[in-house]
């Protein structure tokens, strides 16, 4: 039996080949390689005989669906046999060197490089370092197993870390959780019946030298300032400014002194509710917030009930500010949302009482959205001053532009926003239309409060937009599309445009890093390589005057770079959706320095992992190309035809289609039950691509991306006869629930099967900035220069009457990102048009569904084993797979 079904899997592959030669894409190999190595050879034309279709046996029926390999596979199962899969360098201050960790079936390793020497070497002895721990600590530790966390490099040579140990280190109740417990939800609350704080365990410190492989204790230790979220702390760290009962504030650092010492040891909401209580002098510099126009970021309380907020009404909250580098003033852009309309969520579970959470949420195509102010604030003068300029368009929004900086992952600096430019004079930023056809960058002075343009940005439909960046001698690095791909321009102080820096059919995705002394730009992007896929992303480097454009990391994989400080050398992590990751030290010219890791998958093939297969079609309109991956069943059997089910995601930000490795869980699990399984992009998705492939969609948002997953199934079909296009199932979420739902109702004849969780259905109900942005709305101006906006967009409920086919419809009942009005509305239309359908809904869960998302697996893997499979024979009142994963202790 076992010999059989891994013939059978060899087959399998060997068909899933076949389709990608005939569809004119090389599948790629297995094996990692080295960058270097990377230029692979197609496979040969060799097509192995298939049968034909009527002698196939279909798949299906009683007991068909094979749940045991589906529970070997589940998602959550995964995590025990692969581990890390990518190296996270974490680049040390002061030098040219790195440190990370990375996970094979050995266990944790922790390596440090000097990337100047291309040196790589073992931070710990681990059988040493365990035997000192467990000498010191008195708990057992082994080489595979160590404790270690919180790991920071003070130096190159220097590591600070703690232990924790196995015994409680008791604490007196100092009364300041008693005071401020009420604020916390019910489940926060960590108080035993007598009285005193729930029993912390005994934490040692350690202090180790690399060079000398040497570990003390550290008696005497004061652990790293934990910033809280609401402090902005000025460059010169004398400042530090936040929200307040709807105002601006501001304490000095000595004060600040004693909110991080209330904080230290502690984390989350306890730390949160300490520094609250900490009595220090404050300064108010504003007396004008109030409700919804105030001075704290957007959304600062989100996702609070209304009775978290009135308990936390006078806590210190988070403000949009951005510094000036000599911290003598900052700027903002502050919100109105007064006028704007009210949403609500109850939240029925979690509570001893229900309760309601409300915000304020804006709708595409009202007249009364959020309003945004720029201001200026002079901390020496106390004086706030808003920003004005003559021709400001009718809901206009704001992004202040910021400088790049490089933040070092084991600073205990706090994080702030600091002005684009040198000095306190000037301040830049973007001001975006309503309908996103009109970006300017602009420059406002800090002293008069007045703005003007630096130079425009127009298309007719919605305009993308980045940071910008600036060069030490003032040019201004600006990313656009409007030659129909993304690029880079150089603009000079005075708006002038210089050069285009970037150029071609290719696109730009964004600046890694700027090396300003020598005028060079490190960016990433996609598509410029022959004979890959478009989507791969490399590194690049040019000069700011367009000249001495280089591949920096070159070979036929998905690369994900980290540009160290210096900008002379960057990781490189870089696989392909069916290739093993590994990662390699590059420097500035693309050489490679040294080997860093491959990723460990014995185990993950041991169990009999079959990697997915990338294809490529031609999308409805015959000249396209899309590009997908297949998921076939580890039993494959080419002599069986099988259901397909296409895992969807529209865009317009994104397509859910990997590219580097990534074991796509849900969708690999849910092939073992007996399913094709096909991710797939559309016109329309990926902003990756050319401007006109991203905006395909712009004014149809409901359909566009539809016919291309249809003639995607039925090219694969034609291609592979163990694809049966009488039993075709479509899923996802969010955006893939809008798409999947709409995709049963707009070709009922031939989808049969979706599953639609948290679908945005009623794309009128759901936030302004994403369906005004990729539908479109219309600014029209009147005789009288009166600007309105109309909005008009078709909604899944209108087609309510098409339904044929099996739809489940699931949403989260505190989702406060697609509220669950969309999916209620869509059910009421279906209600209406006499349609049966299946619909279930997450308690207490918000967007995604959090910790019932193992449950979500099974409930819509089922589902389809149901309606494509026609296995209903495993019904039980338990999720038997799943309940076998549950220890019980009683």
């Amino acid at each position: 039996m076992n010999g059989t079904r891994r013939a059978h899997a060899r087959v399998g592959r060997n068909a899933a080949l076949a389709l990608a030669i005939t569809l004119s894409l090389a599948l790629l190999p297995t094996e990692p390689g080295l960058a270097a190595q990377a230029a692979t050879e197609a496979a040969p034309p060799v097509r192995p005989a298939v049968p034909s279709v009527r002698s196939m046996e279909v798949v299906g029926g009683p007991g068909s669906a094979n749940y045991r390999l589906a529970a070997r596979f589940a998602p959550y199962k995964l995590d025990d046999l692969i581990h890390s899969t990518s190296v996270n360098p974490r680049w040390i201050e002061g030098s040219e060197a790195f440190w990370y960790d990375f996970e094979t079936s050995e266990g944790k390793s922790f390596r440090v490089v000097d990337a100047a020497r291309g040196r790589k070497r073992l931070v710990f002895d681990n059988a040493k370092l365990a035997a000192e721990l467990t000498r010191i600590t008195r708990d057992p530790y082994d080489a595979r197993h160590l404790p270690i966390r919180e790991i920071r490099f003070i130096d190159a040579n220097t590591v600070e870390f703690e232990v924790e140990s196995s015994q409680d280190e008791e604490k007196e109740d100092d009364g300041i959780l008693g005071e401020q417990v009420d604020t916390l939800g019910e489940g926060q609350r960590e108080r035993r019946g007598n009285g005193r704080e729930k029993a912390k365990k005994k934490v040692h410190y350690f202090r180790y030298d690399v060079n000398t492989q040497t570990l003390r204790e550290l008696e005497e230790y004061e652990e790293p300032d934990d910033h809280p979220g609401w402090a902005s702390v000025s460059p010169d760290g004398s400042s530090v400014v936040y929200a307040k009962q709807n105002d601006l504030w501001l304490m000095s650092r000595s004060e600040y002194e004693k909110v991080l010492d209330a904080r230290r040891g502690e984390s989350g909401e306890k730390a949160d509710s300490l520094d609250q209580l900490v009595e220090v002098e404050e300064t108010r510099l504003t007396e004008d917030g109030e409700a919804h126009y105030g001075w704290a970021s957007t959304g600062a309380d989100r996702g609070d009930t209304d009775v978290e907020k009135e308990k936390k009404k006078d806590w210190r909250k988070p403000a949009p500010v951005v510094w000036s580098r000599d911290s003598r003033r900052l700027a903002m852009v502050r919100t109105d949302q007064r006028k704007v309309g009210e949403l609500w969520v109850i939240h029925s579970v979690g509570n001893k009482r229900p309760e309601l959470e409300s915000y304020r949420y804006d709708m595409p195509g009202e007249e009364h959205v959020t309003q945004s102010e720029l201001w200026i604030y002079d901390l020496a003068g106390r004086r706030a001053t808003r920003v004005e300029w003559p021709d400001a368009w009718k809901d206009e929004s704001l992004n202040i532009a910021t400088a790049r900086q490089f933040r070092y992952p084991d600073s205990t600096e706090p994080f702030r926003q600091i002005w684009l430019g040198d000095g306190s004079d000037l301040v830049h930023f973007a001001r975006i239309s309503r309908d996103r056809h009109r970006v300017d960058l602009m420059v406002a002075d800090a002293r008069t409060g007045q703005a003007r343009t630096l130079f425009e940005d127009r298309l007719n439909t919605y305009m993308e937009t980045r940071n910008p960046d600036m060069l030490p001698n003032g040019d201004i690095l600006w990313w656009s599309e409007r030659d129909g791909w993304a690029h880079l321009y150089r603009y000079g102080a005075d708006g002038r445009l210089k050069n285009q820096v970037t150029q071609g059919e290719f696109a730009v995705h964004g600046i890694e890093a700027v090396d300003g002394r020598n005028g060079v730009i490190y960016f990433e992007a996609s598509g410029r390589e022959g004979g890959e896929d478009p989507y791969y992303t490399h590194l690049y480097r040019v000069g700011a005057d367009g000249s001495g454009l280089r591949l920096l990391n070159p070979g036929n994989y998905d690369h994900r770079v980290s540009v160290g400080p210096s900008t002379r050398f960057f990781v490189d992590n870089y696989s392909r959706v069916n290739t093993v990751p590994a990662a390699t030290l590059r420097n500035a010219a693309g050489g490679e320095v040294a080997p860093l890791e491959t990723a460990d998958f014995d185990r993950l093939m041991a169990a009999g992992w079959r990697m997915p297969e990338p294809f490529r079609v031609k999308a409805g309109d015959g000249i396209t190309d899309l590009y997908g991956v297949m998921y076939l069943p580890f039993d494959f059997d080419p002599n069986r035809r099988y259901p397909i089910i296409a895992y969807v995601y529209p865009g317009p930000q994104t397509e859910a289609v990997s590219k580097s490795f990534s074991t796509n869980r849900y969708e690999s699990a849910l092939a073992q039950f007996g399913f094709v399984v096909i991710t797939v992009g559309n016109r329309g998705g990926h902003p990756s691509r050319s401007k006109w492939y991203h905006n395909y969609g712009y004014g149809n948002l409901r359909d566009y991306g539809l016919e291309d997953k249809k003639v995607t199934i039925e090219q694969l079909a034609d291609q592979l006869p163990f694809i049966d296009t009488d039993r075709v199932g479509i899923y996802g979420h969010s955006g893939g629930g809008f798409m999947s739902t709409a995709a049963m109702l707009v070709y009922p004849d031939f989808f049969d099967v979706a599953v639609s969780s948290s679908g945005n259905h009623t794309n009128d109900v759901y936030n302004r900035w994403w369906s005004e942005t990729h539908h479109g709305v219309k600014e029209v101006v009147d005789d009288s220069g009166k600007v309105t906006f109309e909005y008009e967009i078709a909604k899944n409920p209108d087609l309510a009457r098409n339904l044929k086919g099996h739809l489940l419809l699931t949403t989260g009942d505190i989702d406060n990102n697609v509220h669950h009005a969309n999916t209620l509305r869509m059910a009421e239309a279906l209600i209406k048009a006499n349609k049966r359908f299946d619909y279930f809904e997450f308690p207490g869960q918000r967007h995604g569904y959090g910790n019932m998302s193992d449950y979500w697996f099974w409930l819509r893997a089922e589902y389809f084993v149901e309606h494509l499979l026609g296995d209903d024979t495993r019904w039980s009142a338990d999720l038997v797979e799943l309940q076998r994963e549950n220890p019980r202790s009683r």
